[in-house]
């Protein structure tokens, strides 16, 4: 039997208030069983199973703000409204009482379409497109701007006041916050417009601030973050060293302490042209150009990437020995684990033995249950 040290992935962690056990994190996965928004029992006990196989750090599925067609699913959680609170206390609670420590992942999905279901209210999005060149919705007001950064900062004081760890903010993937930052999407010509990505960030940069004003210093805040998007893999906001500090330094100014930073493969190098193959990764890159303590995600223990896996292909255990590799170097501060842990509530633990033969790789049939 080979054995893995695994012991650098174990090592605790403190980010202002909150002190994580292992360096290990629950990545953020859509599963839309809440019925008309309202987490339910079975969601404490699915998050808590995850907290007593030891994962350091959970977060939420997308969970959405207070803000008319924030959603594309019914069957995605709010976080607001009394019911919706009511059931992500009874979350944190059950997590808190298996050991573990959470935040929400706060979420507005801008435009992005649900071919199966339409909102009654209209989809908005930085130029009412849902991708570039196909209008969908209508583009923001600068009073529609203002009510979505409210909305963002009572659902992180709300997340405060029940008692979680630590908030993260959706800013990736081609949702709302990342229709500003993208150029195809955003046409604006007023303030949140612009030619640059540092003049598209506002928007993001006023959340983040009053985020930081609802939650007060001490309170740790995740902006998770990608150059992809589900409406173009191959776009990329930053391409060198220099574009990508001036979008992410003001970032983590106006209140972000840690950066997500979502690729498709986590050991895949952002800058190859500068440091070759082996180079940094984009959270790698992020801690680098900001000092902001960061996570790094991407189909970590899996022979797949997000899509392949997500189509049932590609989902057979992958050597964690590049994830030690770099943790040891202190390339990044945390890594988000998905897909494994659905089908695996127990995968940290395992990790810690690194008993190969006891390790599963991601069941689709995982996405049909909360296991």
């Amino acid at each position: 039997m080979s054995y893995t040290d695994t012991s650098v992935l174990f090592r605790p962690l403190t980010i202002k208030s909150l002190t994580l056990k292992n360096r290990i994190v629950m990545a953020p996965m859509t599963r839309m069983f809440s019925p008309d928004g309202v987490p339910t029992a079975d969601s404490a006990a699915y998050y808590a199973r995850r907290a007593a196989g030891q994962t350091g750090l959970i977060l939420s599925e997308g969970t959405v703000i207070d803000r008319p067609a924030s959603t594309n699913d019914p069957k995605i959680p709010h976080f607001y409204g009394d019911a919706a609170l009511a059931g992500w206390k009874d979350v944190i609670d059950a997590v808190h009482s298996a050991g573990g420590r959470m935040g929400p992942q706060l979420w507005h999905t801008g435009s992005a379409r649900n071919s199966e279901w339409e909102p009654a209210a209209p989809v908005e999005s930085a130029s009412g497109l849902d991708a570039p060149g196909k209008p969908r919705g209508v583009a923001m007001t600068e009073a529609d701007i203002a009510d979505t950064i409210a909305a963002f900062g009572k659902a992180a004081a709300d997340a405060k006041r029940l008692g979680f760890d630590i908030a993260e903010i959706h800013g990736a993937h081609g949702y709302l916050i990342d229709h500003f930052f993208w150029a195809a999407t955003n046409l604006r010509t007023d303030g949140y417009g612009g030619r640059t990505l540092k003049e598209r960030s506002r928007f993001a940069r006023e959340i983040l601030a009053e985020v930081r004003k609802a939650v007060g210093p001490d309170f740790p805040i995740i902006l998770r973050l990608s150059q992809w998007k589900q409406q173009d893999l191959t776009v990329r906001l930053a391409e060198t060293p220099d574009a990508m500090a001036d979008w992410l330094v003001p970032l983590v100014e106006a209140g972000a302490d840690v950066l997500h930073c979502s690729q498709r493969r986590f050991w895949e190098p952002e800058f190859p042209g500068i440091d070759g193959e082996n180079g940094l990764n984009f959270a790698g890159w992020a801690k680098k150009l900001t000092g902001a303590t960061t996570i790094s995600v991407g189909s970590v223990g899996l022979d797949g990437d997000v899509l392949n896996a997500f189509a049932g292909k590609g989902s057979g255990v992958m050597s964690i020995d590049r994830l030690v590799e770099r943790m040891e170097r202190d390339e990044f501060d945390l890594i988000a684990v998905g897909r494994v842990l659905l089908t695996d509530p127990q995968w940290t633990a395992k990790i810690a033995g690194i008993n190969r033969e006891h390790l599963q790789g991601f069941d689709p049939a995982s996405l049909g249950a909360l296991v």
